[in-house]
């Protein structure tokens, strides 16, 4: 591969060439890197709570679960790092570390990434002809937002005591299961509420 200035804008095979040997994971759009920040620990909590349950509920079936490493080819050339993704089908590139055909994308929201997750990643994200549901989840307040393919791409929200269907993969999901573990201020009034209803039984 031919050197180049850090400045320069980089071809797809530079980048993947790049991310195989890089110490921090990079998003790439435009030619351009874009360094992943860490995550927090209600990050890494939401993450795994779904990751269990969607990876428990697909346990045997043709479709798979993965968390921040595998890669997402957008149909605009871009590459993403989903928190969470389902793929039902084999067909990887780029020796597994990338996909093309994902059925559900989950992203969860911070406050560095918010404009990217809410506005650029929606366009791209809906655009993979494969791909059937995107859920963005809020992580500082209890708010879930859903996109669906079999609605126009319209979105549903969905909030403590809802429950999710993704009808992709035909699971239901508590919302209250997504945020177990949790520490914000709409997980803590949600949980007292419920231990007083438990108490006045």
């Amino acid at each position: 591969m031919p050197p180049f200035k850090r400045d320069d804008l980089l071809t797809a095979q530079q980048y993947l060439a790049l991310e195989l040997t890089s110490d921090i994971k990079h998003e790439y759009v435009q030619g351009e890197l874009i360094a992943m920040a860490g995550a927090s620990p209600n990050h890494g909590r939401i993450s795994s709570n779904i990751s269990r349950k969607l990876g428990n509920h697909i346990e045997g079936s043709a479709c798979e679960v993965f968390s921040a490493d595998m890669k997402v080819r957008t149909a605009s050339g871009s590459y993403r790092y989903p928190d969470v993704l389902v793929v039902c089908d084999e067909h990887f590139i780029d020796n597994g570390y990338v996909t093309k055909t994902p059925t559900i994308i989950v992203e969860v929201l911070s406050r560095s990434t918010r404009k990217t997750d809410e506005r650029e990643k929606v366009l791209e994200y809906i655009n993979i002809p494969t791909l059937q549901e995107y859920l963005i989840i809020e992580q500082d307040i209890a708010d879930i937002t859903v996109y669906r393919r079999n609605k126009d791409w319209h979105c549903t929200h969905y909030f403590l005591g809802d429950e999710i269907t993704l009808d992709s993969i035909n699971l239901t999901i508590q919302v209250e299961d997504i945020y177990q573990r949790v520490q914000n201020e709409d997980v803590s009034d949600f949980l007292k509420q419920k231990d007083k209803k438990e108490d006045e039984k």
